[in-house]
Protein backbone atom coordinates (compact mmCIF):
# COMPACT_ATOMS: atom_id res chain seq x y z
CA UNK A 1 0.00 0.00 0.00
CA UNK A 2 2.65 2.43 0.66
CA UNK A 3 3.55 2.25 -2.89
CA UNK A 4 0.17 3.35 -4.22
CA UNK A 5 -0.60 5.83 -1.43
CA UNK A 6 -4.43 3.23 -1.57
CA UNK A 7 -5.23 2.62 2.16
CA UNK A 8 -8.76 2.00 1.61
CA UNK A 9 -8.85 -1.85 2.01
CA UNK A 10 -12.27 -2.88 3.51
CA UNK A 11 -12.88 -6.85 3.89
CA UNK A 12 -16.15 -8.15 2.14
CA UNK A 13 -16.87 -11.47 4.55
CA UNK A 14 -20.56 -12.68 4.37
CA UNK A 15 -21.99 -15.94 5.93
CA UNK A 16 -25.07 -17.52 5.50
CA UNK A 17 -25.96 -19.94 8.70
CA UNK A 18 -28.31 -22.76 8.95
CA UNK A 19 -30.99 -23.41 11.11
CA UNK A 20 -28.19 -25.08 13.78
CA UNK A 21 -26.04 -21.73 13.45
CA UNK A 22 -23.48 -23.48 10.87
CA UNK A 23 -22.52 -22.20 7.91
CA UNK A 24 -23.58 -22.84 4.67
CA UNK A 25 -22.49 -20.67 2.23
CA UNK A 26 -20.39 -17.80 2.51
CA UNK A 27 -18.53 -15.28 0.42
CA UNK A 28 -14.66 -13.63 1.43
CA UNK A 29 -12.87 -10.73 -0.44
CA UNK A 30 -12.14 -7.42 0.03
CA UNK A 31 -12.21 -3.85 -1.65
CA UNK A 32 -8.82 -2.31 -2.48
CA UNK A 33 -8.02 0.79 -5.29
CA UNK A 34 -11.46 0.63 -6.68
CA UNK A 35 -12.00 -3.13 -7.00
CA UNK A 36 -13.35 -5.78 -5.28
CA UNK A 37 -11.24 -8.99 -5.03
CA UNK A 38 -13.31 -11.62 -4.30
CA UNK A 39 -10.87 -14.89 -3.14
CA UNK A 40 -13.97 -17.62 -2.39
CA UNK A 41 -17.33 -17.73 -2.89
CA UNK A 42 -18.53 -21.46 -1.33
CA UNK A 43 -22.10 -23.00 -1.21
CA UNK A 44 -22.30 -26.73 0.89
CA UNK A 45 -23.58 -29.16 -1.52
CA UNK A 46 -26.68 -29.90 0.82
CA UNK A 47 -27.56 -26.47 0.00
CA UNK A 48 -26.93 -25.54 -3.88
CA UNK A 49 -29.32 -24.77 -6.11
CA UNK A 50 -31.43 -22.66 -3.57
CA UNK A 51 -30.25 -19.69 -4.64
CA UNK A 52 -27.54 -18.59 -1.75
CA UNK A 53 -24.61 -18.40 -4.07
CA UNK A 54 -26.49 -15.63 -6.26
CA UNK A 55 -27.47 -14.15 -3.06
CA UNK A 56 -24.12 -13.50 -1.85
CA UNK A 57 -22.75 -12.52 -4.90
CA UNK A 58 -25.64 -10.04 -4.91
CA UNK A 59 -24.55 -8.93 -1.66
CA UNK A 60 -20.22 -8.85 -2.22
CA UNK A 61 -21.60 -6.78 -5.12
CA UNK A 62 -23.21 -3.98 -3.42
CA UNK A 63 -20.63 -4.20 -0.74
CA UNK A 64 -18.41 -3.05 -3.59
CA UNK A 65 -20.34 -0.24 -4.59
CA UNK A 66 -20.75 1.38 -1.48
CA UNK A 67 -17.39 1.20 -0.88
CA UNK A 68 -16.84 2.97 -4.00
CA UNK A 69 -15.98 -0.18 -6.14
CA UNK A 70 -16.47 0.09 -10.20
CA UNK A 71 -15.62 -3.98 -10.83
CA UNK A 72 -15.30 -7.18 -9.41
CA UNK A 73 -12.54 -10.00 -9.89
CA UNK A 74 -12.54 -13.31 -8.93
CA UNK A 75 -10.46 -16.29 -10.09
CA UNK A 76 -12.41 -19.97 -10.93
CA UNK A 77 -11.02 -23.03 -12.16
CA UNK A 78 -12.72 -24.67 -14.90
CA UNK A 79 -13.99 -27.79 -12.70
CA UNK A 80 -15.93 -24.90 -10.65
CA UNK A 81 -18.49 -22.28 -11.50
CA UNK A 82 -17.32 -20.32 -14.83
CA UNK A 83 -20.99 -20.64 -16.00
CA UNK A 84 -22.20 -19.99 -12.61
CA UNK A 85 -20.61 -16.42 -13.02
CA UNK A 86 -20.53 -15.80 -16.67
CA UNK A 87 -24.41 -15.54 -16.29
CA UNK A 88 -24.11 -13.34 -13.73
CA UNK A 89 -22.53 -10.94 -16.24
CA UNK A 90 -18.54 -11.55 -15.43
CA UNK A 91 -16.42 -11.87 -18.19
CA UNK A 92 -13.46 -13.92 -18.61
CA UNK A 93 -10.55 -11.43 -18.84
CA UNK A 94 -8.21 -14.63 -18.86
CA UNK A 95 -7.43 -17.80 -18.75
CA UNK A 96 -4.54 -20.02 -17.37
CA UNK A 97 -4.07 -23.79 -19.18
CA UNK A 98 -3.04 -26.51 -17.44
CA UNK A 99 -4.19 -25.30 -13.82
CA UNK A 100 -4.59 -28.05 -12.67
CA UNK A 101 -3.44 -30.14 -15.29
CA UNK A 102 -5.94 -31.10 -17.42
CA UNK A 103 -8.14 -28.14 -16.32
CA UNK A 104 -7.73 -24.52 -16.25
CA UNK A 105 -7.82 -20.90 -13.83
CA UNK A 106 -10.00 -18.24 -15.45
CA UNK A 107 -9.85 -14.57 -14.53
CA UNK A 108 -13.20 -13.02 -14.14
CA UNK A 109 -14.27 -9.09 -13.81
CA UNK A 110 -17.51 -7.52 -14.07
CA UNK A 111 -17.84 -3.70 -14.15
CA UNK A 112 -20.09 -2.13 -11.74
CA UNK A 113 -20.78 1.18 -13.65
Amino acid sequence: MDVTGIRDYRPVTLVIRGAGGEPVAGVDGGCWGGTCHIRALWVDERHRRQGLGSRLLAAAESAARAHGCVQVALETHSFQAPDFYTRHGYEQVGQLDGYPAGGAMHYLRKLLT
